[in-house]
Order: structure tokens, then C-alpha cells, then sequence
């Protein structure tokens, strides 16, 4: 269940208000001033919900967005003079220009985050008013752009305006509603909490973040287009300044920033307050420092924003039963059961080939070859080789610092090598992305879990990308057989009735048995498990061993990194010991735990084999000498 269905009387309140906004010109219809204030409103909450899918979902914050008002403005306005027709039938034209400007600003913009991207936008949004001050033959530079009257009645005065941006702001909030409930929107969320983490799990970070700058863009595009047709009067000046930008932020911030309503709560308070500031206080100064002093107050005492905050007000009134699950119990409801793993080298040839394996199956799944990784003068991996051959659970151990972690990020993609191959079934993927790694079957888990907090447990299983098409991207998030097929495999881990809390709410333990189910949701050929015993409760790890068992008897291989030794000896064969970033050792447990260049570099004494005791002595000379002591 998502947040939207979490709170269906948000659905019922907003309901109730688009009655009463449809029915006010009916029952007030002489009253212009009110019906203005109320449409300038209806504008800035289009913008703010548009700007809430890329910097509210996603969290790439952009402070250029009122660059997309200007240019659909710009562009309804040259079309309507040039072609002599309404700007009102080009609005929409509009948005399309401002969705290809976005996409080509966006392809170069979003390989920056945090404050270089935040002013490169600002930028953005001056070079465009220096281009429409320039570019005097296509847009009349400083003298502006005059459009006709509107072409009805005085009598209905703003009505029809009223009514056309009304009509924009729900297209726009049931936009933004649609694709918060898709895979893509589950996957800007990821981005937002943890990028690094949602690239490992299959999510095209470039692709997303292009496609929500661009998606953020095109009601903003349309909007300026009837705008420029209500203005009459378009102005570089105008068009692009560079505080309506700040008024878009500022609206999202108050009402709750990456939530479906609170964009819309939040320019209508923003809105009332701007125009009190106009009326009462003198004019655009005035609004200036309200602004700045208002964007102050949010961030200091309501970070989250309006309805987030009252929700968790109303969250600690009215809490609900939270179910925690017994951690010694856990996975015991699912319909795995445990079957002893066969080694890969005593399978008999008949048994491969009736499985159709052949010589394939000396083929490593896993093959890294000199891999080097260098920070400044430390070398975490220097020239390491590793081989993970498939059907097998290969454990990585070895001291603290010794690089096993790093070689991690850098199989996942997390890291880019100095040197070194990388190939994975068959495929060099040293220089892939890591969403193509993990749609080639890669997946992992990390020493400190990287749940994504802020969804739900279901949210999070679901995530997972197993391709990069359009039509996976647009899927639903948590309907159809992937959102059964999550609810099954939390029902393995036992939790399934958690579904639907926050995964930031769960235990430790919890979250690392949701981040092994979101992991299998890719169908992994190979699972790195990063320390997959820390943190979880002792009573836990034996069916926690059968379950990985289970997954390696139905196929799936796993390199496993653990300090727990004894867990080690028991599951995983063979083992690669890590020492200065390089393997000193290789082989099945029994040889590894005898082997003196692996207890000294890491298991230690308490590992060695206890001495022989001497051979008994039995001869009359040492008889009598122990009667006489």
C-alpha cells in the first residue's frame, strides 16, 4: 500500500475542495477580483506540483523552473502572432517545447547534483532572458510581445481562465498521482533516498532523471501558454524571473515536499500571502523579504512541510498496531524446504549431462582478473584475481581493511576499477553502468542496509528493475504479478504482514531479511551478501542458512563476505581469503582453517590445531620412576 492509499482522506478532502472551486464562479460570478486571486493560485500550484516530480520525488532541487513558464509562454505567443491564430490552440505547443528544451538541458544538467546543480539552473533561467532580450527578431526583444484580447464576452470576464487552469491543475495532480505509482516513480524516489543503492538494483538513474526533468517541464509549458494569453503581454523581464522560481519552491516546502497535495496546499497559502503582502504592504518589495523571511521560517520549523507534519502529529494520536516479527521464527513460514547442497565437483558427469551443463559448467559465472582500485597513495585491491564458479556459495573473508568491501563496489559497478577486467556470464562488465549489470542478474546486499526509508516494505521489494524497457518503467509499482510475486517472497522472509510500514520503522534484522527479498526480486544468477549475519539475532541464522541453501539448490550462486568464521565453515565452499587487498588463499574450508599463512594473516591462534600430546611411555624404568614421584 503507498502513501496515497494510506491517506484516503486526503483523497476525500481535495475531493470536496475541487467541488467547492467548480461551484465558486456559479455562486459568485460579479466578483472578478476573488476569481484572479484564485486563478494566479490555480497557476502556482500547477508549477509547484510540476516542480514536486523532479525535485520533490526525485530530489534534484532546480531553482530555474520558471524558465518553462517563459518558454511556453514565448512560444504560444510567436506561433499565435505568426500563424494568426488563438494562443489558446498553441498552449499545448508550448509544453512540447519546454519538454524538448528540458530534455536537452536535462542531458547535461543532471550529471551534477546538490549545489552545482542548483545553480547551474539559475543559470539556465538567466541565459534564457538574456536570449529573449537578444533575439529581437523572433521575440521582440524588450518591447515584449502584445496578443489580442480574449475573444469572449466582457461579461464573463476571468471565468473561462478560471476554468482552463483549473482543469490544468487536475491533469497536472493526477499526472503526478500516476506516476508516483509506477515503477518510475518508485524508482525517483529510490533516487532521491539513495541513488548508488537504486543504480544496483537495476534503476536507470540517467534515464529517470532526464524523463522527470523533462515530465516536470511539460505542465509548466502548457500553463504558460493560456498565461501568456490571459497577460496579453509577454516580457523577458517577466517571463523569467528568477522569483518565481523561489515562489514555486517556497509553495512545495510549505505544504510538503514529495507528497501528492502539499504542492497544491502550499501555493494556495503562498499565493493568499503574496497577494496580502501586494495589497497591504507595498507592493513587490514587500514581497521580496516576506519570501525570504517565510523560506527561512519553513526550513527552520517545518522541514517536512505542512501535511507531513500534521500527518505525523496525527500518526502519534492515533498510532497504529505495528506488528513485529519474532526474529527466532522469521522465514519459517514460507514453502522453502532445506535439501543438502551437492558440491559442483562431485556431481557425476551423468547428472550434467542429463541437465543439459556439459563443459559449460567450467565456465566461472564470476571472473575478475588484476583488478586494481587505488585511493591517493592506499591501494584498497591491488591486482586482484577472483573466480566464482556457478552453483556454488564462495565466501570472501579476511581482516578489516583488507579490500573485500571495495572489490564489492567495484563487481556492483558502486566503483570504477584503476586496472583489471571484470566479466560476468560470459560479458566484460567492468565498464557497464550498474543498472546493467544488475539486469544482466548481479544483485547485492550491503554490510549496512540501504533500504530505501521513506517507503513502504513493499515499495521497496518491488523497486528492482529487471530491464531497462519503457514498458517495465511505466508498470505499475505495486499491482500485477511483480507486487504477488514481492508479497510472496516477504512471506519467506516473514513479513509479510509488514507490507505495508515504512521500512524505515523495522528493526535491524528486519530491514537486512527486506533487502534479501528485494534483492531476489531481480531473479539473481549471482548475490553478493556483504556481512549478511551482522545485526541479526544469533536464534535467526540457522534457518537463515537454510534459506541460502534453498536459493543455491534452485540455482542462484552467492559470494558471501563474513566475519562470522563458524557460519563460514558450515555453508560456504570454497573460500577465497582477502589479505592487502589481494587473495593469499583459496580453497574448501577444512584446508583454509589449517592453513598457516590464512591463521596468521587472520583466523589466529584460537584456529591452530592443538598440539599431539607425547607418546605413552610404558617401559619398567618409567614405571618405577612414576611409583617414586
Amino acid at each position: 500500500m503507498t502513501r496515497l492509499r494510506a491517506l484516503p482522506r486526503a483523497h476525500l478532502i481535495a475531493g470536496i475542495c475541487m467541488v467547492a472551486l467548480l461551484l465558486y464562479p456559479a455562486v459568485n460570478p460579479w466578483e472578478p477580483y476573488p476569481q484572479g486571486v484564485l486563478l494566479v493560485g490555480f497557476l502556482l500550484a500547477i508549477q509547484a506540483s510540476s516542480w514536486n516530480i523532479i525535485s520533490g520525488y526525485g530530489g534534484y532541487t532546480s531553482l530555474g523552473h520558471s524558465m518553462f513558464l517563459g518558454i511556453g509562454s514565448y512560444t504560444a505567443g510567436i506561433l499565435a502572432l505568426r500563424w494568426g491564430i488563438n494562443p489558446l490552440w498553441v498552449a499545448p505547443l508550448g509544453g512540447v517545447v519546454a519538454l524538448l528544451v528540458a530534455l536537452l538541458i536535462g542531458s547535461v544538467v543532471l550529471r551534477t547534483r546538490g549545489h552545482a546543480f542548483v545553480i547551474i539552473t539559475i543559470a539556465m533561467l538567466l541565459a534564457a532572458q538574456i536570449l529573449a532580450i537578444n533575439f529581437k527578431g523572433l521575440t521582440q526583444g524588450s518591447d515584449g510581445i502584445t496578443l489580442e484580447l480574449p475573444f469572449w464576452s466582457r461579461d464573463f470576464q476571468n471565468m473561462p481562465f478560471y476554468y482552463v487552469f483549473l482543469c490544468l491543475l487536475v491533469l497536472t495532480v493526477l499526472f503526478s498521482a500516476w506516476l508516483r505509482r509506477t515503477k518510475f516513480g518508485a524508482g525517483l524516489v529510490a533516487i532521491r533516498e539513495d541513488e548508488g543503492k537504486a543504480a544496483s538494483i537495476g534503476v536507470n538513474t540517467t534515464r529517470f532523471k532526464i524523463v522527470a526533468y523533462a515530465a516536470s517541464a511539460f505542465p509548466i509549458g502548457v500553463a504558460g501558454g493560456v498565461y501568456a494569453y490571459y497577460l496579453t503581454y509577454i516580457n523577458p523581464v517577466g517571463s523569467f524571473a528568477i522569483l518565481g522560481s523561489v515562489t514555486i519552491v517556497l509553495a512545495t516546502l510549505t505544504g510538503g515536499r514529495g507528497t501528492l497535495y502539499g504542492p497544491v496546499l502550499g501555493a494556495f497559502i503562498v499565493n493568499l500571502v503574496s497577494e496580502a503582502a501586494t495589497v497591504y504592504g507595498g507592493g513587490t518589495q514587500s514581497r521580496v523579504l516576506l519570501f525570504g523571511a517565510a523560506l527561512m521560517l519553513v526550513v527552520l520549523f517545518l522541514p517536512k512541510g505542512i501535511l507531513p507534519t500534521v500527518e505525523a502529529w496525527w500518526r502519534r494520536r492515533h498510532p497504529e498496531e505495528v506488528e513485529y516479527t519474532d526474529q527466532a521464527g522469521a522465514l519459517s513460514r514460507g514453502p522453502m524446504t532445506t535439501r543438502e547442497r551437492v558440491r559442483p565437483e562431485v556431481v557425476s558427469a551423468g547428472v550434467r549431462d542429463e541437465a543439459k551443463a556439459g563443459a559449460g559448467d567450467d565456465k566461472p559465472l564470476l571472473d575478475v582478473r588484476g583488478v586494481s582500485k587505488r585511493f591517493g597513495g592506499l591501494t584498497a585491491v591491488d591486482g586482484a584475481d577472483l573466480t566464482v564458479r556457478p552453483g556454488t556459495i564462495t565466501a570472501l573473508i579476511g581482516p578489516n581493511g583488507s579490500g573485500k568491501t571495495t572489490l564489492f563496489n567495484l563487481i556492483t559497478g558502486g566503483m570504477t576499477a584503476d586496472s583489471g577486467e571484470i566479466w560476468f556470464d560470459g560479458k566484460r562488465v567492468d565498464a557497464m553502468s550498474p543498472w546493467k549489470r544488475g539486469h544482466l542478474g548481479l544483485g547485492r546486499t550491503y554490510q549496512v542496509t540501504r533500504l530505501f526509508k521513506d517507503m513502504t516494505v513493499q515499495e521497496n521489494v518491488v523497486a528492482p528493475l529487471p530491464d531497462s524497457r519503457w514498458r517495465t518503467m511505466f508498470a505499475g509499482a505495486v499491482h500485477g504479478h511483480e507486487a504477488e510475486r514481492a508479497r510472496d517472497l516477504l512471506d519467506i522472509v516473514g513479513l509479510g504482514r509488514m507490507a505495508g510500514q515504512p521500512a524505515g520503522s523495522l528493526s535491524y534484522g528486519q530491514q537486512k531479511l527486506v533487502e534479501l527479498a528485494q534483492v531476489l526480486m531481480l531473479q539473481p544468477k549471482l548475490i553478493l551478501l556483504d556481512e549478511p549475519a551482522g545485526g541479526v539475532n544469533p536464534s535467526l541464522l540457522g534457518r537463515l542458512t537454510e534459506v541460502i541453501r534453498e536459493l543455491n539448490a534452485s540455482g542462484v550462486t552467492f559470494l558471501i563476505v563474513e566475519h562470522n568464521i563458524p557460519l563460514v565453515l558450515e555453508l560456504c565452499d570454497p573460500v577465497v581469503v582477502f589479505s592487502h587487498g589481494a587473495p593469499i588463499a583459496e580453497g574448501p574450508p577444512a584446508r583454509i582453517r589449517e592453513d598457516p599463512l590464512v591463521l596468521d594473516a587472520y583466523l589466529g591462534d584460537d584456529w591452530r590445531p592443538a598440539a599431539a600430546d607425547p607418546p605413552a611411555d610404558h617401559s619398567p624404568e618409567a614405571a618405577t620412576g612414576e611409583a617414586v614421584r
